[in-house]
């Protein structure tokens, strides 16, 4: 019995096995968890003592109202004896009308910066290591073809 082969198939079975392929899978798997760390270090660790210097607001919850619907909600909620006058979280403040929420723009950009920074130094360093590699790495060996030439210019030099 014969197989037949479907062009494309195959086409797509040399990139699917190409190395390019598992690299990336490998670097978007170590990129998500990489971005959960970044995320728990920006929420846990750096917004905290920022969120206190300015009233220990937490910034998720920042937001301006957009209706008046959203302000009305606000004093209800300010009034209501169990919040004792506390501020709408942004998901209730959703819930009545539009709002600007960009407090949570805030911590998004801040998670941003900090990724972006910990891949620059992560690449500066990568890029340290080649450098030392290459520096510390003996020049390679000449070719026979280099030999031989060596050789013939060492001759005619003690002939002349």
């Amino acid at each position: 019995m014969k197989t037949v082969k479907i062009p494309i198939l195959e086409e797509f079975k040399q990139f699917a096995l190409r190395g390019n392929v598992a690299d990336l899978a490998v670097g978007v798997i170590i990129g998500a968890a990489f971005g959960k760390i970044v995320t728990a270090l920006v929420s846990d660790v750096i917004m905290p003592p920022i969120a206190s210097l300015v009233g220990n607001i937490d910034f998720t919850n920042i937001y301006l109202p957009l209706s008046e619907k959203v302000r009305q909600a606000q004093e209800t909620y300010a009034a209501a004896p169990a919040t004792s006058g506390g501020h709408l979280p942004l998901d209730l403040a959703q819930k009545a009308g539009p709002v600007l929420a960009w407090g949570d723009f805030v911590t998004i950009t801040l998670n941003f910066l900090i990724v972006a920074f910990c891949i620059f130094l992560l690449v500066k360093g990568m890029n340290a290591l080649k450098r030392h590699e290459v520096a510390t790495a003996p020049p390679p060996e000449p070719s026979t073809q280099e030999k031989l030439l060596t050789e013939i210019r060492d001759l005619l030099k003690s002939r002349a």
